[in-house]
């Protein structure tokens, strides 16, 4: 797990203003797709996916005021690593596909976990749903 974390460290590092735009417009679409994965063996991360983006929405639109940029940033990240269909693991390996877009999220939903929470029961999640491992 340190290894990814480390990975969405440099990752969230290079999310600038201008990157978190372009994710923000390519949202809706990429909500869609998020519903579309078939992510069995790992069944909670469709549900951590929308909350991510939903999170970026509102960050970005300024509902997210006492967030850090550093995290939604790290969240920004996260959703541009699930999108891409080939990264650690490519996405249509049986079983395990889903495998590293599923850690990248976790680190980001742990690390970033005060924040995040705070925001989710803004928003109407209850974190417990959305943090439940794996």
């Amino acid at each position: 797990m340190a290894d990814l974390a480390q990975m969405v460290h440099r990752g969230a590092a290079l999310v600038t203003p201008e990157v978190l735009k372009q994710v923000v417009k390519n949202l809706p679409a990429w909500k869609l797709e998020f519903t579309q994965l078939n992510t069995s063996p790992f069944p909670h991360l469709q549900d951590q996916l929308q909350f991510l983006a939903n999170f970026v929405e509102d960050f970005h639109d300024g509902e997210a005021e006492h967030t850090p940029y550093y995290t939604a940033a790290a969240a920004v990240y996260a959703l541009i690593y699930a999108h891409r269909k080939y990264d650690l693991i490519p996405d249509h390996v049986p079983s395990v596909g889903f495998a590293d877009d599923s850690g990248v999220v976790r680190v980001v939903l742990i690390e970033h976990q005060p924040h995040l929470a705070a925001q989710a029961k803004k928003m109407g999640f209850e974190w417990s749903e959305i943090t439940i491992s794996p």
